[in-house]
């Protein structure tokens, strides 16, 4: 009943704005009761006129490109260099350790340390090539490695063809 109300008053302030008669006036017993009883209708009076007065807006400033990659990319801690390799199709579809499951297609990585959740980003010096990925899984468990990622991470740093390669890691600050 209250959206009832709520919605014949709209509707007739709308109407009445418009120098229009609602709907309900034509529906009322008396000329002095609206059917609706929410507003009383004003009869013998001119329609009020409105004048709308258009505003230009204010050009929205787009905010100016980085001219320099390196201005756009967040606060990070190096962490190192050492051997990262990658794992797919094998573990695609089981459970990591922090409890999702493995998707290759993901940016993301096993660390043996790092919190899960942790943003890390990967550079192959040897290509330039960088990509960032989640750390949700734990390993690797072959000596001397420092981090698996995933396939997709893998295409990205161009180590795909080898297997693995060199590579810097940085602790992205969120």
């Amino acid at each position: 009943m209250i959206g009832l109300k709520t919605s014949s008053l709209s509707t007739a302030a709308v109407a009445a704005m418009l120098g229009m008669a609602p709907l309900a006036a034509s529906t009322a017993a008396t000329p002095d009761t609206p059917a609706d009883s929410a507003i009383p209708l004003q009869t013998g009076t001119a329609p009020t006129e409105f004048a709308a007065e258009i505003m230009p807006m204010p050009e929205a400033s787009l905010p100016e490109a980085a001219s320099d990659p390196a201005e756009v990319q967040p606060a990070a801690t190096p962490l190192g260099r050492g051997t990262a390799s990658y794992y797919g199709r094998k573990f695609h579809g089981r459970r990591t350790a922090s409890g999702e499951a493995f998707d290759m297609g993901a940016l993301t990585a096993a660390h043996r340390t790092l919190p899960f959740g942790s943003l890390v980003r990967v550079t192959n010096p040897a290509n330039g090539r960088s990509v960032t990925v989640r750390i949700n899984d734990r390993g690797p468990f072959t000596r001397g490695r420092v981090i698996d990622v995933s396939r997709a991470a893998a295409q990205q740093l161009g180590l795909i063809t080898r297997g693995h390669a060199t590579v810097e890691l940085e602790l992205i600050e969120s």
